[in-house]
């Protein structure tokens, strides 16, 4: 039985950081390639950044995952409507700004929530069961 569905919101923060980084990946090929080759792999670095900004940050893509839902196994719902079971790897991040989950079956790919994407309480949930893969009964221990 699956526990606390949790729907993430966009992150333009996280959008704005993707694009400013691909940016600054750019700026160096055009640096390096002041050619027209390198004006063109520029604009594609450019072009990558928006659409992974797009697709990951934004939640705008149909693969794009818009809710968790916490338990054992965690159950994930994509933008266009797919619900899947799938088994957390264990090499995840946990900090005060963002969780990765890294999925194993049925798809490879990593989960990376920030902080804004989620109301306080929920990233708070998130970052527990990131670590034990459980929550806390009492919701006492969630005060503390």
């Amino acid at each position: 039985m699956n526990g606390p569905r949790l729907e993430l919101s966009r992150s333009w923060t996280f959008a704005a950081l993707i694009v400013a980084l691909h940016c600054a990946a750019a700026t160096s090929i055009l640096i390096a390639m002041p050619s027209f080759v390198g004006g063109a792999l520029a604009a594609g670095f450019v072009t990558l950044g928006a659409a992974a900004a797009w697709a990951r940050a934004l939640h705008a893509s149909r693969g794009s995952v818009r809710a968790l839902e916490l338990g054992k196994p965690l159950m994930v719902e994509l933008r266009d409507g797919r619900r899947f079971e799938t088994e957390v790897g264990g090499n995840r991040h946990v900090s005060r700004f963002m969780v990765t989950l890294p999925l194993r079956r049925p798809l490879r790919r990593t989960i990376l929530v920030t902080r804004d994407m989620l109301a306080p309480e929920e990233f708070r949930r998130l970052r527990l069961w990131a670590l034990w893969e459980k929550l806390p009964v009492a919701a006492k221990q969630l005060q503390a």
